[in-house]
């Protein structure tokens, strides 16, 4: 099994490996490309973001700056905007859906590490060399007609379903169920939305 396949089963991997890393870095200049362009650029915007995520549908507006791990584990469904300075660590899938509105600031994060910090940097290399501690991801998805209040925070393993919404500042440890209302740290549905 590559690491590859591991960040993207939930397994601890390594993230030093030499694909992820060569990915890391084709996303880091994709999107360093996509951060500075002029703003009128759309048909620049759109080739960056065909070339950098894994997918998306008709319509989509992310507002630099933007910033991604390796862009290719994001997908997106139609008629999707993120407004300025989010960022999706996307080492396992983000999956998000129709008519998704992102306000400034959100973050998605799949990546957590090993509470235990012997498992999180495992042995000490003889030489002092820098090691990367060991990661496990957890997939997010986002359903339809979504709107994540600015600053949210939607850690790994979280499902949020259709027709949500979510409060300015929130930190989403949990699933929220369709038709909600939710908002505060840790995030709870407050109310049904009809």
């Amino acid at each position: 099994m590559t690491e590859r396949e591991k960040m993207l089963a939930g397994l601890l991997y390594d993230c030093a490996d030499r694909e992820l890393l060569t990915q890391w870095h084709k996303a880091k200049n994709l999107i360093r490309e996509f951060n500075q362009m002029d703003s009128a650029d759309i048909e620049g915007k759109n080739r960056i973001l065909h070339s950098l995520l894994g997918g998306h549908g008709k319509d989509l507006w992310i507002t630099p700056p933007f910033f991604v791990d390796y862009g290719n584990n994001i997908f997106f469904g139609n008629n999707c905007e993120v407004n300025m300075n989010c960022t999706f660590l996307d080492d396992n899938k983000i999956t998000i859906g129709d008519n998704a509105l992102i306000a400034p600031n959100v973050q998605i994060y799949t990546a957590f590490h090993p509470v235990n910090a012997a498992d999180r940097f495992g042995e000490t290399r003889s030489d002092g060399s820098f090691a990367f501690c060991r990661t496990q991801t957890a997939p997010v998805t986002i359903g339809d007609n979504v709107w994540i209040g600015g600053g949210a925070v939607i850690l790994p393993g979280v499902t949020i379903g259709n027709n949500v919404v979510i409060g300015a500042g929130s930190v989403v440890t949990k699933s929220i169920p369709a038709n909600s209302i939710a908002y505060g740290n840790p995030c709870r549905v407050a109310r049904e939305n009809r």
